[in-house]
C-alpha cells in the first residue's frame, strides 16, 4: 500500500475546541478524551472497529450540557474523514454490516457518495445513556454523515437494551467506514465519473 491516509484538523469556537488526528490505514492506538464519558466509549468503539489510529480531544468551554461537545466532535471527525478520503479514487465506496450485541441487532449501511445524509431508525427508549442524551446519538450520526459526505443508514432490527443498541450502531459505523474506504480500484466507482 502507498502512504497512509492521515489527517489532522482543529476547530475552535467560543463554545468548544476539538482536535482530531486520524490515520484510516493503520490500526493503532485510539485515544478519546471529551467531557462526555459515554461519547468517549462510542467514539473509541467506532475508531477501533475502523482499524484506525486516532486521537480525539474535546474541550467544552460552555458546559451547559453535552450537545455542543457531541455536535462539534461530529463536525470535526466528519471533516477529517472527508480529508483523509481525498478524491476518493479507487475506494470501495459501499459497505454494510449487521451487528449483534446480545439481544440487540443493528444494520448499518453506508455509501461514501459525496452526498451526506443520514437515515436513522433506532428506538433507544431512554433519555440518557450515562452522561449523554440519547437524542445526541441521532444528531452525531446525522452530522457525521453530512460532514463526511457519506450516506448512512442505521436500522435497529431488534433489541431493548439502549447501551447494546448504541454500541452495536457505533461498531457498525466503524466496520462499514473501514470497509468502504478501502482502495480496490484505480478508478472512481461511479457511473458519473465523480463522487
Amino acid at each position: 500500500m502507498s502512504k497512509s491516509r492521515t489527517c489532522r484538523r482543529v476547530r475552535e469556537t467560543l463554545e468548544t475546541r476539538v482536535e482530531v488526528e486520524l490515520n484510516i490505514d493503520e490500526a493503532g492506538e485510539v485515544k478519546v478524551v471529551t467531557p462526555v464519558r459515554f461519547l468517549d466509549h462510542l467514539l473509541e468503539t467506532m475508531l477501533i472497529y475502523m482499524n484506525s489510529t486516532a486521537t480525539v480531544t474535546v474541550i467544552n468551554k460552555k458546559p451547559f450540557d453535552d450537545h455542543h461537545t457531541v455536535e462539534d466532535c461530529a463536525i470535526v471527525l466528519g471533516e477529517t474523514l472527508a480529508e483523509c478520503l481525498g478524491n476518493k479514487i479507487g475506494i470501495k465506496r459501499f459497505a454494510d454490516a449487521i451487528i449483534p450485541m446480545d439481544e440487540a441487532l443493528v444494520l448499518v449501511s453506508i455509501d461514501i457518495s459525496g452526498r451526506g445524509k443520514a437515515y436513522v431508525d433506532l428506538n433507544l427508549g431512554r433519555e440518557l445513556l450515562g452522561d449523554m442524551a440519547t437524542e445526541n446519538i441521532y444528531h452525531f450520526i446525522e452530522t457525521l454523515a453530512y460532514k463526511s459526505a457519506t450516506t448512512i443508514h442505521v436500522i435497529q432490527l431488534r433489541g431493548f437494551n439502549a447501551h447494546h443498541i448504541a454500541e452495536s450502531t457505533f461498531k457498525g459505523l466503524g466496520i462499514t467506514m473501514h470497509e468502504a474506504s478501502r482502495i480496490v480500484s484505480p478508478h472512481i466507482r461511479s457511473t458519473k465519473g465523480v463522487l
